[in-house]
């Protein structure tokens, strides 16, 4: 049985306890002050909360009822010269210290006014205990290509989580793309969209530098605007895509940044062009060896590679874990231009096994000693290349499907962003990598050469081609 009766509420027959709850009458203008002060109390919430747009208003009807029409003409007028002239006369200040700032200020309220609906879209709101927990928006800054946004994650979330919904992040925000990169503190990850695009225009070639620096060759265009530099040492590179998707843009692009070595004898190249020369045959001069359609002579060359890789390990060994290039041991660059006709396409199978047994021994021990592997390639299947693992560095072009991405750049890299089979045809040269430190791959756009800039690069940093012996031809 109820012990309590509550009288102004229902009624219950035989309780022990009967409650009345107290009335309390209160005089008209106490009611109708506590009304006023909480309106008023509002107004403040709210102008505090909009200042960049209350407080000028403010101080703009001050002028006005101090000065007259002339108080807010001068406060607008006087400003904008002042800006104006700083914009005309210091352009790159202006849009450092006014421009971007301002803009940065209100894409922020942009983002604001749709995060609620884009996090719980995207999933990454939490709910906890009853209760939906956000990611929190932090900062927000925009650049000439797009906005970089910080964000402090969800205790639990890691940046994977916002990289595999990048591409709903982008179209929920009007962006072109979106990239995720790790924060400055393990609790924040940053969002950076895109709005232009850079890489719809042809790269021109990049400068030559007398030393390359082979820890950074500048060979590509990102689509923030930054160099792609390319890390040779320590690595061997592959790079894969489809017919016509500027496979001949990415080879040239890394012997352009390498002609410098070439001509301080710092670098010798190897080429191979089992495609009859068409593609790499105009850069001979720059070329140490170079092979077309003499497969014996492409196996002898990749043996004698692999014994330079071993004598110089025999020499390293107890001294040094790196090889330094210097003029009597130049670093080795191996291009090749389609690997799939050596590895997979040969009909002589003995002379295959040969090129795959000499070409796995270099991929796996070449690295440390200065013998690196540029190899080109168009179907990434392990039937074609059952050694693709061995190249840490892959380039991807266009693709024609899907699950050659992931092929190519590795598992979830297609989920990542990495839409290599969605490359129009229409942009060769237009591929992604992926950064050191950083599991999001970066789009990028290497530089095109033509006959003549080619044929000039040749000119200028070659030297004359090496026959068998070794000397000078």
């Amino acid at each position: 049985m109820p012990l309590i009766n509550h009288v102004r509420g229902d009624v219950i027959p035989n309780a022990l306890l009967n409650v009345r709850t107290p009335m309390i009458r209160l005089p008209l203008w106490v009611t109708v002050t506590w009304s006023i002060l909480r309106v008023l109390g509002r107004l403040v919430v709210v102008y505090l909360r909009f200042w960049p747009i209350t407080l000028p208003v403010s101080l703009l009807l001050g002028l006005y009822v101090r000065f007259g029409w002339a108080g807010p003409v001068t406060a607008v007028v006087a400003p904008t010269l002042v800006l104006a002239v700083w914009w005309w006369r210091w352009r790159s200040s202006f849009r450092q210290w006014a421009w971007w700032p301002a803009l940065s200020r209100y894409r922020r309220m942009v983002y604001r006014r749709s995060w609620h609906a884009a996090m719980v879209t995207a999933g990454l709101s939490v709910t906890f205990d009853r209760m939906t927990v956000l990611p929190v928006l932090k900062r927000v800054r925009c650049t000439a290509v797009g906005d970089a946004v910080t964000v402090r994650m969800v205790t639990g979330q890691i940046p994977d989580d916002y990289a595999t919904v990048a591409l709903r992040l982008a179209h929920t925000f009007g962006a072109r793309s979106c990239t995720i990169t790790p924060g400055s503190k393990p609790e924040l990850v940053g969002l950076t969209f895109l709005r232009g695009d850079l890489l719809t225009q042809v790269v021109v070639p990049m400068p030559v530098a007398g030393v390359p620096d082979f820890t950074a060759l500048p060979v590509a265009l990102r689509e923030n605007g930054q160099v792609y530099a390319l890390r040779l040492f320590g690595t061997q590179v592959l790079i894969v895509g489809a017919t016509g998707s500027g496979k001949g843009s990415v080879v040239w692009s890394i012997i352009r940044a390498l002609a410098g070595g070439v001509q301080a004898r710092l670098v010798q190249l190897w080429v191979f062009d089992p495609k009859g020369g068409m593609e790499l045959g105009a850069g001979a001069p720059l070329f140490a060896r170079f092979a077309c359609d003499d497969y014996q002579a492409m196996a002898d060359m990749l043996d004698e590679a692999l014994k330079v890789a071993q004598t110089r390990a025999a020499r390293l060994r107890g001294v040094s874990r790196q090889h330094t290039p210097t003029a009597d041991e130049p670093l080795i660059v191996i291009i090749i231009d389609e690997l799939a006709a050596l590895t997979a396409y040969l009909t002589d199978r003995k002379l295959k096994d040969r090129i795959k047994a000499s070409l796995g021994m270099l991929l796996t021990q070449g690295r440390a000693v200065g013998v690196h592997v540029v190899a080109a390639l168009q179907d990434p299947r392990k039937e074609v290349l059952p050694f693709r693992n061995l190249f840490p560095t892959r380039i991807g072009l266009r693709l024609a499907e899907e699950s050659e991405v992931d092929m190519v750049l590795g598992e979830g890299t297609r989920d990542r962003g990495a839409l290599c089979d969605r490359i129009p045809l229409t942009s060769p040269g237009v591929g992604y990598v992926v950064l050191e430190g950083n599991p999001t791959p970066t789009r990028v756009r290497f530089s095109y050469l033509d006959d003549p800039d080619i044929t000039d690069l040749a000119h200028t940093h070659g030297r004359l081609r090496l026959v068998d012996g070794g000397e000078a031809a």
